[in-house]
């Protein structure tokens, strides 16, 4: 099987799927987005068809820009993708409970397609254009309304027996904790994600603590406006409190990081998702705790602790280089019979 790195010049699509919006972008063999196009959820419906023709709709858009050129579309979706790589087994804000997304897409677009968790998509991303690049083991872990990940190891996904490989934020941490959407107690995501930072905020302003003047102040006492920006916000601004807050995610995120070390053994550790933009108020605690709990410490090399570098594009840039490899490793194999 040749590497996953060796991929043709050759134009794809890449297909970041959320729960509000279906981004899309053409992208080069360099992971540079030459054409975007985006539909927006209509009413907020996440039923199939409906975001199956959003689907249709953007990658229309997308090969009439480079018709000659585009080699096939892959798909970054926020859920569980079976080990086919074509059936959306479960996705928490999609109406997707075993979709064989694959397979209705290619009776309407005329190019191969490929389904990816959108974990996996954004760490191939950063291993091949960002962050990662030059290390050969990476764990990524992203830090949104919850958290997701996804590991690489000898350059290649590991995506699983079942395909369901990279659900960290469900490892539990706490028996006995905070309740988790998942049904369990004490999930890592409750600890360390922007879910968990709002509580915290919206905790310390409920119970009327002195120590939340500030946030108080910037919601007028209203807790449904208080946000994760919201509080990176004050704490980049100079609100002990709010720096306090993004500390203990820190703290919790670095415990996390040094069990995900055990296991795999990465040489970095990629952050990404839309609290890691709090930076080092994040990241700073994050690397004291995980050096504290690693096992071993001392005694062993230590993995870095990153940001992502791409941002917003890491997902459909990642789907798009690995729908490119797919189709070329599928030329490959047709050659060599």
């Amino acid at each position: 099987m040749a590497n996953e790195s060796k991929l043709p010049p050759a134009l794809a699509i890449g297909i970041d799927i959320g729960g509000t919006k279906v981004a899309g972008g053409v992208v080069d063999s360099t992971g540079k987005v030459i054409h975007r196009a985006r539909r927006d959820t209509p009413h907020r419906s996440t039923a199939p068809r409906v975001v199956e023709d959003m689907i249709v709709d953007v990658v229309t858009e997308l090969v009439e820009v480079e018709p000659e050129s585009v080699s096939a579309v892959g798909i970054g979706a926020a859920g569980f993708v079976a080990a086919d790589r074509a059936t959306v087994v479960f996705a928490p804000h999609l109406s997707w409970r075993h979709e064989p997304l694959r397979d209705a897409l290619a009776r309407r677009v005329d190019l191969p397609v490929f389904v990816d968790n959108d974990a996996n998509a954004a760490l191939w991303a950063e291993y091949r254009f960002g962050a990662g690049q030059g290390e050969t083991h990476l764990v990524m872990v992203t830090l949104g309304t919850g958290i997701g990940g996804a590991a690489l190891l000898d350059g290649r996904i590991q995506r699983g027996r079942f395909g369901i490989a990279g659900e960290f934020g469900h490892m539990q941490v706490m028996p006995g904790g905070h309740r988790c959407e998942c049904g369990n107690r004490g999930c890592w995501e409750q600890y360390a994600s922007g879910n968990a930072l709002v509580r915290e905020a919206r905790s310390l302003v409920s119970a009327g603590s002195p120590l939340a003047a500030d946030l108080t102040a910037r919601v007028d006492g209203d807790i449904q406006h208080i946000t994760g920006p919201m509080v990176t916000e004050a704490a980049r601004e100079g609100d002990p409190t709010a720096a306090e807050l993004l500390a203990e995610i820190g703290e919790w995120l670095g415990v996390g990081l040094a069990s995900l070390a055990n296991a795999f053994d990465p040489g970095a550790f990629i952050i990404g998702g839309g609290v890691s933009q709090a930076g080092d108020l994040l990241l700073g605690p994050a690397r004291e705790s995980f050096r504290k709990h690693l096992a071993g410490r001392g005694y062993r090399p230590e993995a870095r602790i990153l940001p992502a570098s791409l941002g917003n594009d890491a997902g459909l840039v990642g789907a798009a280089d690995l729908a490119r490899f797919d189709v070329e490793q599928e030329r490959v194999e047709r050659d060599s019979e």
